[in-house]
């Protein structure tokens, strides 16, 4: 494939077969990004360009990745936020004629997807990667220039709608990034006290802060969460769900939209319709 020019997500196919058949077939979207990454050897800078809805270039071009593999049938086309490999991609000895096959049915996949396009079979809520939705670039423009203690006090709401409890923010400076603490009364018997960090980020946030977290929370808390409007390091995320300590959960600035879209803090749903082409089909 070296003489050929084929698009950049092409590099990230054979490994996230060769990933997925790692752990078993099947694996959660985020994992299988990290272990491709990790198996490119991906640099830090790259990790952190973006493309222009604020997404990861290399989390897009993963996706694109995948969408190829759905369409050629040897990924299920689950939405469920797991990824898995058909009977076919099971059976698939990844090679360089694969990816060469593979770039000459991309052909005919463009052809039909605009066909269904022009149907009205594809449309919001497909698979196919999209540079992300207006509304969601904006939200998390917006998060980035809120002012310190204001992303403070709407990561204190957003616990709060999650079902955390006694959520205090502490805003004290010299406290370890310690930004607040709060309860999670998982049943009338059991309940957790949870210490929280809010960061706003362009870039990464790597393993240091979350070591540095850890130890400002050591004996004070039986769990930490870390939100932040950018994303984290491959080390970030090892350090985080390290064996024997205290365990960190990690927010990047994707799940934070999502979680402002479950519980539409901030966002205003609205009802709209497209044309349904189909229904039409017998009345012609």
């Amino acid at each position: 494939m070296t003489d050929l020019q084929v698009p950049q997500h092409f590099r990230y196919i054979i490994p996230i077969v060769q990933v997925l058949k790692e752990l078993g077939g099947s694996g959660r979207a985020g994992e299988v990004t990290d272990f491709v990454v990790e198996k490119l050897q991906i640099p830090e800078d790259e990790l952190n360009e973006t493309i222009s809805s604020a997404q990861s270039r290399v989390k897009n071009q993963v996706q694109w990745a995948r969408f190829m593999l759905v369409k050629a049938g040897y990924l299920d086309s689950s939405t469920k936020g797991v990824w898995a490999l058909t009977e076919k991609g099971l059976n698939l000895k990844p090679s360089d004629q694969f990816l060469l096959d593979l770039y000459e049915q991309r052909k005919h996949m463009g052809k039909e997807y605009r066909q269904q396009r022009k149907k009205g079979e594809v449309g919001p809520g497909s698979e196919e990667p999209v540079e992300g939705n207006d509304y969601q670039s904006e939200l998390l423009s917006k998060l980035k220039k809120l002012a310190p203690n204001g992303f403070e006090r709407i990561c204190q709401r957003l616990l709060r709608e999650s079902g955390f409890e006694q959520v205090t923010v502490t805003g004290r400076s010299g406290d370890g990034g310690i930004d607040g603490i709060g309860v999670l009364q998982v049943n009338p018997f059991v309940s957790f006290k949870v210490l929280f960090q809010c960061k706003r980020y362009q870039g990464s946030v790597g393993a240091a802060v979350v070591r540095d977290f850890r130890g400002a929370m050591m004996g004070r808390a039986d769990k930490g969460i870390i939100m932040t409007t950018g994303t984290f390091t491959l080390d970030a995320k090892k350090e985080a769900r390290r064996d024997g300590v205290t365990p960190i959960e990690l927010v990047d600035g994707d799940s934070l939209v999502g979680m402002f879209e479950q519980y539409e803090l901030g966002l205003k749903p609205f009802k709209t319709y497209e044309l349904d082409y189909k229904f039409f089909e017998e009345f012609e």
